[in-house]
């Protein structure tokens, strides 16, 4: 997968990296098996979170995969 932006869905990345779960956990996301959350954008989660959306970025894109 290429790299996590801003629009990428969040259902999408956990379908991905399931270990990246913790850290939207970290920032209030703690329903991430609800439909409304898991079809959100990352930039619109930290909108509704109040979470700098670079700083939360980084932090995804360390955990995910490589893309191959």
């Amino acid at each position: 997968m290429a790299q996590i932006t801003k629009d990428t869905i969040i259902g999408d990345i956990l379908d991905i990296a399931p270990q990246t779960a913790p850290v939207f956990m970290s920032i209030g996301m703690h329903c991430l098996g609800c439909p409304s959350s898991r079809g959100e954008t990352v930039e619109q989660a930290c909108m509704v979170h109040g979470v700098d959306v670079d700083a939360l970025l980084e932090a995804i894109n360390q955990m995910v995969p490589a893309a191959q």
